[in-house]
């Protein structure tokens, strides 16, 4: 017998089907009688800027029988001015009668347009390993070290002294692999921009009973950000963020939050080992998936004093 859960699961996702192969197309019939505008129109004129109205206006492009709307959710952000003209003609929409809505709807397409290109850009440092050989990578990397830990000097390149900051092995490069030169960049911008607070984390992480390895979390929380950017989780929060198009600063914004956020929520919960940290990082993750689901949500770093 399915349980209750189950039960409202089925049914959830029955008036779903209903209401997006039946009752939506009547619905806006009826609607567009009585106010002579477009669904577009609606939402832009009834919601609130930000992240209410444009996953309204992306659920109606993607769910839209003319291809001129649906190809507007997987353009480029080049094509934005372009497309905005293209479905203001196909829903026969004059400017000059409302002025309003070209604005509304160039911004929405940015936004669903600029996180597409943000999550290609991340995936694209994802994908990058680590190389000793470039340069580039090798002083990026030394610059984390100085920065968490500006009064000791690297004895050498490969050494024990990797582990005093949370790395694994004698050579960071290894702990590298899943998340590539994403994972370095991100511990490099939590402590340039947050040096004073990576500092404090770093020292917070050597605690004798419920320490853990600073950089491998932290590479590990890369991978949580990176994720949900890509399971568009990130969405409501760029879109109250920002209006244009999210840039790779607020992904990284993004990360230090998480690295700031688990810290405090690891010592809250005082886990009795390090070995149960799969379980505290999910409830950490679903935590924060949970404040993403609210479509007024903008979450960044909040220091304490």
């Amino acid at each position: 017998m399915p349980s209750q859960i189950q039960v409202q699961w089925m049914f959830r996702h029955l008036w779903q089907y209903l209401y997006s192969t039946l009752f939506r197309f009547w619905i806006k019939w009826i609607l567009r009688q009585l106010t002579r505008k477009c669904e577009l129109q609606r939402i832009c004129d009834g919601s609130k800027q930000g992240a209410p109205r444009t996953h309204r206006i992306e659920y109606s492009l993607e769910c839209s029988k003319s291809k001129v709307l649906r190809r507007a959710v997987s353009a480029d952000v080049a094509e934005v001015d372009k497309l905005v003209m293209d479905i203001m003609e196909e829903k026969k929409i004059h400017v000059q009668k409302d002025p309003r809505f070209k604005l509304s709807l160039r911004v929405c397409l940015t936004q669903i347009s600029g996180y597409k290109q943000l999550y290609l850009y991340v995936e694209n440092l994802r994908k990058q390993p680590y190389d000793d050989s470039n340069q580039e990578h090798e002083e990026q990397l030394m610059e984390l070290w100085s920065l968490l830990m500006p009064s000791e000097e690297l004895k050498s390149r490969i050494t024990k002294q990797w582990g005093d900051i949370g790395f694994q092995g004698d050579d960071p490069k290894t702990d590298f692999r899943g998340m590539g030169m994403l994972g370095l960049i991100n511990l490099v911008y939590f402590s340039q921009h947050y040096t004073e607070e990576s500092r404090q984390i770093l020292s917070r992480s050597n605690h004798p009973k419920m320490g853990y390895s600073y950089a491998i979390v932290g590479i590990n929380l890369t991978e949580m950000a990176y994720s949900l950017l890509k399971g568009g989780a990130l969405k409501s929060h760029l879109y109250n963020l920002i209006s244009g198009v999210p840039q790779l600063e607020h992904f990284h914004q993004f990360y230090c939050y998480l690295v700031y956020e688990f810290d405090k929520f690891w010592f809250q919960e005082e886990p009795e080992s390090i070995m149960l940290f799969n379980q505290y990082r999910e409830k950490f993750h679903n935590q924060v998936k949970g404040l993403l689901s609210d479509h007024d949500v903008v979450l960044t770093l909040k220091k304490t004093d």
